[in-house]
């Protein structure tokens, strides 16, 4: 089975309601098997044009359990405060398996 990650690209519009989401979402995460590679810390843009200030890696087992956790009940009550407070963009991808 090949290993899936979430990546995500953020820009914080509003710290403190965003904190909340902050606080809320690795124990989701957790519940579905997920694990941070990286989450927030510094980074550096080798090429192009960033597209947001803040970057996140989660590890899943597999596509499905990604896809799972993101539309979980779980995930999807707290959603709206990363939506509300952040812009950005976030992918799904499969890891490599050669």
């Amino acid at each position: 089975m090949t290993k899936a990650y979430i990546v995500g690209e953020i820009t914080v519009h509003n710290p403190e309601a965003y904190a909340l989401y902050g606080q809320k979402v690795p124990a989701t995460i957790a519940q579905y098997g997920g694990k941070y590679l990286v989450r927030g810390g510094t980074s550096t843009q080798l090429e192009g044009k960033a597209q947001g200030t803040r970057r996140v890696v989660i590890e899943f087992a597999s596509r499905a359990s990604a896809e799972t956790w993101y539309h979980s009940p779980e995930y999807q009550a707290i959603l709206p405060l990363r939506q509300n407070n952040s812009e950005g963009h976030l992918a799904l991808f499969d890891g490599y398996d050669g």
